[in-house]
């Protein structure tokens, strides 16, 4: 064979691995959404607003009693009987400080340390996607789920509230009014950015997951985190650290209520929550990558 044929000969060369994969991802949320204990979880979640409803409609009456607006929780709850739609942003504002981070926080906790736990855990990383792409998807299926949550509370908030009540014009936190279907999008974006709250959340349950191979152990350390931060947040002791602390802004999202928006402390969750999944998904991939997979 002369020179010139050998030149032209193809060399075969080993396929390069993404860093990402959808069927990986594909994978990992079949296995979360298909679990009784995540459906339970998204059962409880859609039945909260229901059954907030059902008690300020027998509080009401007929529904026609109602309270000044504002912003906090127990002001959109006093204007629920008077528009079904702000049983949205009332149930968010129950769901988001205990319901929905403990939600979270017993999927993220469980997503590496449930397969440890399981024995899976090893059989997954002999597959040929490797410890930083199985890291990634199993993150980015607790991401997943934090949007599928706040989406089923919305949903069922909105279900309920113009079943329960009449829906209309929406009078916003700065006294203006706007019509339906703007508010409908403002509620929309509400519940995008309850979702995006929960990321670095999510981020500091995956580390903790990663640092046991008890499922069990991992969740109720995750949710004990969250149980200790949400007491700190509320000591006026501690004042100065309150701004570092990740539920700290999580009630900001009424910001998107107001005419204009306000959209200050909303960037400053945005900010932290980044932060926090930025420095807890680090240590989680470090943990993981170095860890002794032995069951």
């Amino acid at each position: 064979m002369s020179q010139a044929e050998l030149t032209a000969v193809p060399v075969s060369r080993a396929p390069r691995r993404a860093l990402w994969s959808f069927g990986i991802l594909r994978s990992e949320l079949a296995t979360t959404f298909r679990r009784w204990r995540t459906l339970s979880l998204l059962g409880v979640l859609a039945a909260v607003p229901v059954l907030i409803g059902i008690a300020v409609r027998i509080e009401t009456g007929d529904g026609a009693r109602g309270g000044p607006g504002g912003g906090s929780g127990p002001a959109f709850l006093s204007q629920v009987s008077n528009n079904g739609l702000f049983l949205v942003f009332a149930a968010l504002s129950a769901t988001l400080p205990v319901f929905l981070p403990m939600a979270v926080g017993v999927i993220a906790g469980d997503s590496v340390a449930g397969e440890a736990s399981g024995g899976t855990l090893r059989y997954l990383l002999v597959a040929p996607a490797g410890r930083t792409r199985l890291l990634l998807a199993k993150y980015a299926s607790v991401l997943v789920f934090c949007l599928v949550a706040t989406l089923v509370v919305a949903a069922s908030a909105l279900a309920s509230g113009a079943l329960l009540f009449p829906v209309g014009d929406v009078t916003t936190i700065s006294g203006t009014r706007i019509g339906f279907g703007e508010g409908l999008v403002r509620a929309g974006l509400i519940a995008v950015a309850v979702a995006v709250s929960l990321t670095g959340f999510a981020a500091l349950g995956l580390f903790v997951s990663t640092l046991t191979d008890s499922g069990i152990a991992a969740m109720a350390a995750t949710v004990g985190v969250l149980i200790t931060v949400q007491i700190l947040d509320a000591m006026p002791q501690l004042d100065a650290v309150h701004p570092y602390l990740f539920p700290h802004y999580w009630l900001s999202f009424t910001d998107l209520l107001r005419d204009p928006v306000y959209g200050d402390e909303v960037a400053r969750n945005l900010g932290l929550q980044a932060l926090y999944a930025a420095v807890f998904g680090s240590a989680a991939w470090a943990r993981f990558t170095t860890k002794d997979i032995t069951v």
